[in-house]
């Protein structure tokens, strides 16, 4: 990437925000010959990317078909056929492969590159820009749009500088993570502009508990457990999948995509949450699993024989909280204390506090009202030569590699559209 001095150069295309979408954005761009300066806030690139996925970064979802990786994004699946169709999950996949960044996919169609690492992403996106001349400026920070009639006509910095170009790609993301920068500044432009700006929320964010006990299992993973969500005794959700506990409550793919109806009841009262440890199995069997254990492990304290099942800090949690007798031989259990344990793994019951707030969420939704956009090139509806990407749409999806692939489409296709020329 060029380090020019000179903000005043005449540039066909301004990118605001650094992130995957703005790269991906940019050195599209680029490549297709385009002039493209890049403003980033922060003193570097791709902040949030980085720590992506805990640093191994889900870049897609192997889901081929397009109508059925689009039934993911809920009411936004009408808007995003004709994005998708441009650049798909094999187009991202070849787009990263074919620059030496191989990939592996995991449970639940998830991709990850084959290094675990998040810089491989970052550095393939960098180096594209670099091959394209893409001009990166960090520490600018955009103070405002300014527009007339149906036209932006330039960027704002702080400090009073205006830098102007042919066309502009606003890609400043959501508000999760705002020590990334998303926070939340590209939606207060678009609402001064115009548009209709949803406010965001978090969407898919960590569960807050109230049992203290829970920090005592910090960093154990369960795969695969059954979460059931209940307000006044009614089941109101359950999925089976993958669990992690925090210091203060639960995370992973499971819980993050449960979240934002967890949030929604929680407008109406408590919620509650059982948690089924073995849902391969129904009591009975359960029972006869640890009636057989018991027999095989007879001369060892419960609280050992368990650990060939449960994760050790998991055992101390029940055993104390629970008042189950862990100190006693196996051959001395009694039926009731079985079939105690068996209910308690069928079902560890615990409290939901609250969601952890967009300061900790990996998405947030909101954003531009998607009637507002052009799908087709990702074009404002309002402003003929402003780009909207990513994050600064409104449009819910789940984790699990979706996140990012509305990031690579919404960003190739916008720099595949914007012109050399600026549109009558």
């Amino acid at each position: 990437m060029k380090k020019e001095k000179d903000l005043e150069t005449p540039y066909d295309v301004v990118v605001i925000g650094g992130g995957s979408a703005g790269m991906m954005a940019a050195g599209r761009a680029a490549e297709r010959g385009l002039r493209v300066l890049l403003l980033e806030k922060n003193e570097s690139l791709g902040k949030k990317l980085l720590i992506t996925g805990g640093g191994r970064c889900n870049v897609t979802n192997a889901e081929f078909d397009v109508r059925t990786l689009l039934s993911n994004f809920k009411e936004s699946e009408q808007f995003l056929f004709s994005a998708f169709a441009q650049h798909g999950v094999k187009d991202t996949l070849h787009f990263f492969n074919s620059r030496g960044m191989e990939t592996k996919m995991e449970n639940n169609k998830r991709v990850f590159p084959v290094s675990d690492s998040a810089r491989s992403v970052w550095e393939v996106l960098v180096h594209y820009m670099e091959q394209g001349g893409v001009v990166v400026k960090t520490n600018q920070e955009v103070a405002r749009i300014s527009a007339a009639l149906n036209r932006v006509t330039g960027i704002v910095l702080q400090g009073g500088r205006v830098l102007t170009a042919s066309s502009y790609i606003l890609a400043t993301g959501g508000k999760s993570r705002p020590e990334t920068g998303s926070t939340g500044d590209g939606f207060m432009w678009l609402t001064s502009l115009g548009h209709s700006v949803v406010e965001p929320d978090a969407s898919l964010v960590p569960v807050a508990l109230s049992e203290e006990w829970i920090s005592r299992l910090a960093g154990i993973s369960l795969s695969p457990v059954k979460l059931g969500v209940y307000q006044n005794n009614e089941k109101e959700l359950v999925q089976t999948g993958k669990l992690l506990f925090t210091h203060i409550g639960i995370s992973g793919p499971m819980v993050l995509n449960m979240s934002k109806s967890i949030g929604e009841l929680l407008e109406y009262g408590s919620v509650t949450i059982k948690l089924d440890l073995f849902p391969t199995h129904d009591e009975a069997s359960l029972d006869l699993l640890l009636v057989q254990l018991l027999q095989r492990e007879s001369n060892k304290q419960l609280k050992n024989a368990l650990s060939s099942i449960l994760p050790k800090a998991l055992i101390s949690v029940i055993v104390a909280e629970f008042k189950i007798p862990g100190d006693e031989l196996s051959h001395s259990v009694t039926k009731e204390t079985r079939r105690k344990l068996v209910r308690l793994l069928k079902g560890l019951p615990l409290t939901v506090k609250n969601l952890l707030g967009t300061d900790k969420a990996i998405v947030t939704s909101g954003g531009v009202e998607l009637k507002e956009v052009h799908f087709k090139t990702m074009q404002s509806r309002l402003y003929h030569n402003l780009y909207l990407v990513g994050d600064v749409l409104h449009i819910d999806r789940p984790s699990g590699g979706y996140s990012l692939q509305l990031c690579w489409t919404t960003g190739f296709v916008a720099g595949n559209s914007v012109p050399l020329i600026t549109p009558a």
